[in-house]
């Protein structure tokens, strides 16, 4: 996944309400960015931290810039939960995730559950095998040396899902896991069980009863953001 623009330097002020983030630019000029990261961005927000924004395309947006990458102890972080079904997507339609492959069909944000859309759902009419659904978690926490964790703050949300993928597995259907890690640091993964137990143990039961799955490193740098090796799962 390319950028639409090359990202634009500049030195963090503060993150506040979530979603903005106030910046100063190479050229003195301080801007308020969009943050889309609704997380805790644990580790993620120091004052005076390196970060790269895009520009907006629209000259009507409120806001001018999105805040897309961080630099955090030498490593680049992809910060916008939201380009992770891009670069996924992607990577399954290029046959790139060797577990994913075979499928003739990519459809995006198709409803599912109790009120829910999964972020992929892969199928093949002609080959006749049931559907695959994929749900595809932005990975940017990491509290030790290598090691990324997921999530990085309490998720009913998340639980939520993963019940739902186990019980779509119940009903015939494939349910994948995948983790991207938007860190160049990270080495291997683990649930953060210590951030949110019930995430834990929904985590262990979906897995229990049949859901699959993946983690997956990426490569990250001004001009965009790929998907790169699998990662162990801890």
């Amino acid at each position: 996944m390319n950028f639409d623009a090359p990202l634009v330097p500049a030195r963090l002020i503060r993150r506040y309400k979530r979603f903005l983030a106030d910046v100063v630019l190479d050229t003195g000029e301080t801007v308020t960015a969009h943050c889309a990261n609704p997380g805790s961005m644990l580790g993620l927000a120091p004052e005076g931290a390196r970060v790269f924004l895009s520009p907006a395309r629209d000259p009507k947006r409120k806001l001018r810039w999105s805040w897309r990458l961080v630099e955090i102890g030498g490593a680049l972080v992809g910060i916008d939960t939201g380009l992770a079904n891009v670069v996924v997507a992607e990577a399954v339609a290029a046959g790139r995730i060797p577990a994913l492959a075979g499928y003739g069909d990519l459809r995006r944000e198709v409803p599912y559950g109790r009120n829910s859309r999964i972020d992929l759902l892969l199928s093949d009419a002609a080959a006749g095998g049931p559907d695959c659904l994929v749900e595809v978690k932005s990975v940017t926490l990491s509290r030790r040396p290598g090691l990324a964790e997921f999530p990085d703050s309490v998720t009913a949300r998340g639980a939520k899902h993963l019940d739902e993928l186990a019980e779509a597995v119940a009903g015939g259907r494939r349910a994948v896991l995948l983790y991207l890690v938007q860190r160049t640091d990270a080495t291997r993964f683990a649930v953060a069980a210590d951030i949110d137990p019930a995430y834990d143990r929904a985590y262990r039961d979906a897995r229990a009863r049949g859901v699959e799955v993946l983690c997956h490193a990426c490569r990250i740098d001004p001009a965009g953001i790929t998907l790169d090796r699998a990662l162990p799962v801890d």
